[in-house]
């Protein structure tokens, strides 16, 4: 019997999960995984997963002491959050967890530094190696010389919100453990740009980028490992089979599964060793330059950070809201239910993919129907009804 098209993806490609959902990971036994904050947005307003979100919680209000406002606990409960849902995946898969820096510190190295060193002790303390862990950070010029710092000390990183070669040298040259070029949101932007609908999967921007940046890696000789992230079809990663690793969305990883044929391998370090490429020696005036000069890396890069930053402040408030529920004092405020409306950019009552800068994999768990759109009650439904909740309390 034929192999499916995950199975044969797995026998010269790490599949990672890209998802904070634990039972999904169960379920396809990945290598790797990865969360962030959009993801763990999302597992939080699981039920199944509301015993470590309260435990979370309440020892965060316990160390943070009398006086503490909720909107204090739940930032210093954001991290432990994350931690907490790390720690758990890492009980099912063999190898690492992506624990991300929080996104409005992607300019500043030493506060990166500094919340990188804070999560690698959350995790020691729990009795977890260094080794199993990947600290996300974004490939701002500031973010890769953090990482700098960090692989020397021994932290591992993963450069994320990656969309053009410059970025991936750079990273490739600080001495960085993995990068993951967003192959979906590469190919969005080409799309919005052109106005074109659809792109065959080997001529799809986001693919030929991430083929770009692993042939420049494998003719020089790099050992930063690269990972395609951020699909939004099977075809991109058929195109991509061979690529060090790949972070996929439970959706996906359940159509590879599903799918019967054959899955050759497109990327390989043979044929990238005796391919014709110049070498491009990078400083911050030649990654400036070349940004500049991209502007799709430029556009992504600074939505991306922006749709992180939304995110995790997203989730503060629904921590804050979730601890004056156990607190005895819930009063849904109007901060809460604008958050559909922060995303609905234009006012017209659903949230499109271009307006949703969070991540790809939460974009389509709320979208349940579909049709490429999130309505209010969709969102309500994936957040635990708070949209609703606020509606009432008005």
């Amino acid at each position: 019997m034929s192999k499916n098209l995950l199975e044969q993806l797995r026998e010269f490609t790490v599949v990672v999960a890209d998802t904070g959902d634990i039972q999904a990971i169960e379920k396809f036994t990945p290598q790797d995984a990865t969360t962030n904050p959009s993801l763990i947005t999302a597992a939080a307003q699981m039920p199944e997963y509301q015993e470590i979100v309260d435990q979370t919680l309440l020892q965060a209000q316990k160390d943070a002491g009398q006086g503490a406002s909720q909107k204090d606990v739940a930032a210093l409960a954001f991290d432990r959050l994350a931690v907490s849902f790390g720690l758990k995946i890492l009980q099912i898969i063999p190898g690492r967890v992506s624990t991300e820096v929080d996104a409005r510190l992607s300019y500043d190295t030493e506060a990166t530094v500094a919340k990188a060193r804070e999560l690698i002790a959350q995790y020691k303390a729990a009795g977890v190696s260094r080794d199993r862990i990947l600290i996300k950070i974004a490939s701002t010029w500031e973010g890769i010389r953090a990482a700098e710092i960090l692989e020397k000390e021994g932290i591992h990183c993963n450069l994320t919100l990656l969309f053009g070669l410059h970025q991936a040298i750079a990273c490739a040259e600080a001495g960085v453990t993995l990068i993951s070029p967003f192959v979906g949101r590469i190919l969005d932007w080409y799309k919005k740009e052109t106005g074109r609908d659809s792109y065959p999967s080997a001529e799809d921007p986001g693919v030929l980028s991430v083929t770009k940046i692993y042939n420049y890696y494998k003719k020089f000789g790099y050992k930063t490992e690269v990972m395609g992230a951020s699909f939004r079809n099977i075809g991109e990663i058929i195109e991509l089979a061979g690529c060090d690793l790949l972070t996929i969305s439970p959706a996906l990883l359940g159509e590879l599964k599903a799918t019967i044929g054959d899955l050759p391998r497109k990327l390989e370090p043979s044929k990238a060793a005796t391919s014709d490429i110049e070498k491009i020696p990078m400083d911050k005036a030649t990654f400036d330059k070349m940004h500049t000069e991209d502007r799709m890396a430029n556009d992504k890069l600074d939505e991306g950070i922006k749709g992180f930053t939304k995110a995790l402040e997203t989730l503060e408030t629904l921590l804050a809201e979730r601890l004056a529920r156990l607190d005895g004092k819930s009063t849904l405020t109007h901060a809460t239910h604008d958050f559909f409306h922060i995303y609905d950019l234009n006012g017209d009552g659903f949230i499109t993919r271009d307006e949703w800068m969070g991540t790809d994999a939460v974009f389509d768990a709320l979208d349940t129907n579909k049709d490429g759109k999130i309505t209010p009650e969709e969102m309500g439904a994936g957040l635990g009804a708070i949209i609703q909740m606020a509606e009432v309390a008005k």
